[in-house]
């Protein structure tokens, strides 16, 4: 019973990292790894970098203008 809570103990802030991180649009996975090798600075890093997810509408690129103008001719 005693490894489980300190496994638990051990998985858990790294867990919380990578759910963090992934809220925000970024990679669970690279979090939750980088949160085992710096388990507090790295919740601290993620708290400060800016969320991915607010621009999410203007995810497309936008057309050069020699492209516009052949749309609009065809």
């Amino acid at each position: 019973m005693l490894e489980f809570v300190l496994l638990l103990g051990l998985i858990l802030p790294q867990t919380i990292a990578g759910i963090f991180a992934k809220s925000q649009g970024r990679s669970f996975w690279f979090w939750f790894f980088i949160s085992f090798l710096i388990p507090i600075v790295s919740l601290v890093v993620l708290l400060f970098l800016d969320d991915k997810n607010e621009n999410e509408g203007n995810t497309s690129f936008k057309l050069a203008d020699h492209v516009k103008r052949n749309k609009k001719q065809v």
